[in-house]
């Protein structure tokens, strides 16, 4: 199973912005697309937003369009999920997830991608 390792979770303030990063470990990401995904509690896991092997993206989220975006380092092995002008509702835990090649077009559900990360917590609040 494909190893992923997220970070860069914290607490910011409402406005701010963080950066999480997913690493692949014991595998390259040059042929996966990644996905991330959060998960606030009482609720179901959902998309946010996923780049393909060759760097298009899918959001899935209104409410993160223009806050949030994802881009990958191929070299570093690593996704990047930038998250700016943070909201006390997005606060979560972000998981990363791999799946071959291709996100899927308009939405997505955690089944879609075989291997998960453990989550990285993301609390937004003053």
């Amino acid at each position: 199973q494909l190893q992923l390792v997220e970070s860069g979770g914290g607490l910011v303030q409402p406005g701010g912005s963080l950066r999480l990063s997913c690493a692949a470990s014991g595998f390259t990401l040059e042929h996966y697309a990644i996905g991330w995904f959060r998960q606030a509690p009482g609720k179901e896991r959902e998309g946010v937003l996923c780049i393909s092997y060759a760097g298009s993206t899918e959001n899935y989220g209104d409410s993160v369009k223009g806050r949030f975006t994802v881009s990958r380092d191929n070299a570093k092995n690593t996704v990047y999920l930038q998250m700016n002008s943070l909201k006390p509702e997005d606060t979560a835990v972000y998981y990363c997830g791999a799946r071959s090649y291709f996100c899927p077009r308009l939405a997505t559900t955690p089944g879609d991608f075989d291997s998960w990360g453990q989550g990285t917590q993301v609390t937004v609040s003053a």
